[in-house]
């Protein structure tokens, strides 16, 4: 089955490619390699939550933002590597949540990236990961994940 039929059944779709905020674009293809730039949890352009996790955003919420992330992650990787049927492994995923002082659940978080990954690309959807808390994002965001994959040439 094709991916982006994985994610139908799923009941999701590729959102447009996220617009940079800054000076950056979203994904760089280099040789086999794919770079993500950190993906935010925007939907049409919009924050469904906003603020730090374990104050204004439940760890719920997060792990819903997580997968958000993922999901335009998955939508830069397509627009450099041209389908995400040329993944050939989700090789590192990298997190940034923004928490309150005492939240020590990044990890559960990021979970939602690392399980949409799993669920959609199965085995090579397993990947090397970090997960880390952090003061603040931009635009009061929630959650930011990277990515770096392998796809074919």
């Amino acid at each position: 089955m094709k991916i982006e039929e994985k994610l139908t059944k799923l009941g999701l779709s590729l959102p447009q490619v996220p617009a940079p905020v800054a000076s950056y674009v979203p994904a760089v293809k280099a040789g086999n390699w794919v770079y993500v730039s950190g993906q935010t949890p925007f939907r049409d352009g919009k924050l469904k939550v906003a603020g730090k996790v374990g104050n204004e955003v439940t760890l719920e919420e997060a792990y819903e933002e997580a997968k958000q992330c993922a999901l335009n992650a998955m939508a830069a990787i397509k627009s450099v590597a041209g389908s995400l049927d040329n993944v050939e492994r989700i090789v590192k995923v990298t997190g940034f949540v923004a928490s309150s002082p005492d939240f020590t659940d990044a990890p559960k978080v990021i979970n939602g990236a690392s399980d949409l990954f799993v669920e959609v690309f199965g085995d090579k959807g397993k990947h090397a990961r970090s997960a880390i808390g952090v003061t603040a994002l931009p635009l009061n965001c929630s959650v930011e994940v990277e990515v770096i994959a392998l796809v074919k040439q």
